[in-house]
């Protein structure tokens, strides 16, 4: 994964841009024009759901994605009851980390793994305990919003031959609970950077831990080696920070309403198109999009002072992220 190179592409995902798409600006766009934007920007978070089992057939992610949803409005529920006490919440994080990971590796879900559980109970709390959405309002639309993109991930069955394809057994779409070696040093890894990413948290800023642990999470990904852990803590490191630039520019333009829909829709069908190829230059899209969406929901959209704090949280979290794939054995060490 070189900085200066395109992974091989694997495969058409102009579907899966456009259904992320769609997720996170429909929701923004009809909130607004009822006069309600706050809750379009929460069912926007929804547009997570259609992250996962991109590969899959139509049928099977019909099957697959009801369960991530109910993980990632699970996890936004203990955000929620949690969102009063900043050590309860860093808690919450290792925990939800752990469990998430655990699911993940164990039922080989695939990309993008734990990672949106962890951001989904951080962003959930975080909101909640700095604005006036009361909890189960905010759930409401978080779970509108997750319904809203499986419809549109599961639109493609309205046509006969995308039903005529036979359906996976689910055992067989999301194997175990098993663990191979290579999975258990990832849940390991995980467990690890949660801890340590809370204790670092809590000395930046308790507010800020799950930013930092999500970070680390994301550094470690699917992939088990040392050379995966170094390449994606870098990519992280360098993309975020050009990330944070754009959303500086951005926000000089102070989007709002239908524009600011279709600005992070825009931004989210790039990242779909891109991540699985380049993921500094995903996250050069991924860091706009989640400042501006967090901001928006906040009512904090367009400062400065979040887009620095966010840097250092990535930095920190992403070192830790991949420090931790030295717990891999090098190549070949096994054969020695």
């Amino acid at each position: 994964m070189s900085l200066f190179a395109f992974a091989p592409s694997p495969g058409p995902r102009w579907h899966l841009a456009t259904q992320a798409a769609l997720g996170i600006a429909a929701p923004i766009a009809v909130m607004t024009l009822l006069g309600q934007p706050s809750l379009g920007y929460i069912a926007a978070s929804g547009a997570f759901t259609v992250l996962f089992a991109g590969r899959a057939a139509v049928v099977d992610r019909a099957r697959i994605l009801p369960l991530v949803a109910a993980g990632l409005l699970l996890s936004a529920a203990l955000g929620a009851a949690l969102s009063a006490n900043a050590v309860l919440v860093s808690i919450g994080v290792v925990v939800v980390a752990i469990v998430s990971a655990a699911l993940s590796f164990g039922f080989r879900l695939g990309p993008p793994g734990p990672l949106f559980f962890v951001l989904v109970f951080g962003l959930s709390a975080h909101v909640i305990a700095s604005s006036p959405i009361a909890p189960l309002l905010y759930l409401a639309a978080l779970a509108a919003g997750c319904l809203f993109s499986y419809l549109v991930a599961v639109s493609p069955l309205l046509r006969r031959r995308t039903r005529a394809v036979a359906a996976r057994p689910l055992k067989e779409l999301l194997p175990g609970p098993t663990f191979t070696p290579d999975s258990r040093m990832l849940l390991i890894r995980v467990a690890i950077v949660a801890v340590l990413g809370v204790l670092l948290g809590l000395v930046i800023d308790p507010v800020r831990t799950y930013w930092v642990v999500g970070s680390a999470v994301a550094v470690i990904g699917v992939a088990a080696s040392r050379r995966a852990a170094v390449e994606r803590g870098l990519h992280r490191m360098l993309g975020t920070v050009v990330g944070a630039g754009v959303y500086a520019l951005l926000a000089l333009l102070h989007p709002a309403g239908l524009w600011l829909a279709l600005l992070l829709g825009a931004l989210q069908f790039t990242i779909e198109l891109v991540v699985v190829r380049h993921y500094a230059l995903a996250l050069v899209f991924i860091t706009p999009l989640v400042l501006l969406l967090t901001g928006a929901a906040t009512g904090e959209i367009g400062s400065m002072d979040v887009a620095l704090e966010r840097i250092v949280d990535t930095v920190a979290g992403a070192a830790l992220g991949a420090a931790s794939g030295v717990l891999h054995p090098r190549p070949g060490a096994k054969d020695r």
